[in-house]
């Protein structure tokens, strides 16, 4: 009788320990994080800045942003400059787009985006004034395409170009994933002339996964 009782109070405490082991080995393999700290949300949206300086003087003051598919397709223009889109008449000329014009004007946007291929109507919806003076803008882009439908998830591609001098350009490029959570996409740029002086036209370039 007193065996049985031995073994059954040696049981009981056995039963007791396994609940604070399985607890032991579960704290011991988790990630240790600060009172009140939260995982990163999944995104929802990219938003995309930089800061603007007008630059004086003809051939500038351009830019694009827009986003590209892993076929390097765009899936939608965020913004195109007004006289990239529509060019400037003068009276007794020929209306004519400005990157007809002037084919320096945010090429690499105009080859992409098939630009020739758009009418005036599809341009203006992506088009908007250049800015006239120095400051800070930004662009959201909620994971859509250009008519407004969802995009599959996966993986893309931002871009900001912005003519800077005549035939002197920048573009700011960065990849990421609707998957990915909330953060900041490191963003690469590759500049057409190195010593351009109007280099500084958009500075703080960002993308942010929101």
């Amino acid at each position: 009788m007193k065996q049985k009782k031995i073994f059954t109070t040696i049981l009981a405490v056995l039963l007791l320990a396994v609940p604070i082991i399985v607890l032991g080995i579960k704290a011991e393999n988790e990630e240790v994080r600060p009172e009140n700290q939260s995982l990163p949300a999944k995104a929802k949206c990219l938003e995309i800045s930089f800061d603007y300086q007008r630059q004086a003087g003809p051939g500038s003051n351009q830019y694009a942003v827009w986003v590209e598919n892993e076929k390097g397709d765009v899936v939608k223009t965020l913004f195109v400059t007004s006289y990239t889109t529509k060019g400037r008449t003068r009276p007794g000329e020929k209306p004519m787009r400005g990157y007809v014009r002037r084919p320096a004007c945010v090429p690499t946007w105009v080859k992409a985006s098939n630009a020739e291929g758009q009418t005036d109507q599809q341009l203006d919806a992506v088009t908007g004034a250049t800015p006239q003076a120095d400051g800070t803008q930004v662009f959201t882009w909620d994971f859509t395409d250009q008519q407004g439908k969802a995009v599959p998830k996966g993986t893309y591609k931002v871009l900001i170009e912005a003519t800077l001098f005549f035939d002197s350009d920048i573009i700011y490029t960065g990849i990421f994933s609707t998957k990915d959570k909330a953060g900041e996409i490191v963003l690469t740029s590759t500049l057409s002339k190195p010593d351009e002086q109007h280099k500084d036209m958009v500075k703080n370039v960002k993308a942010t996964l929101r």
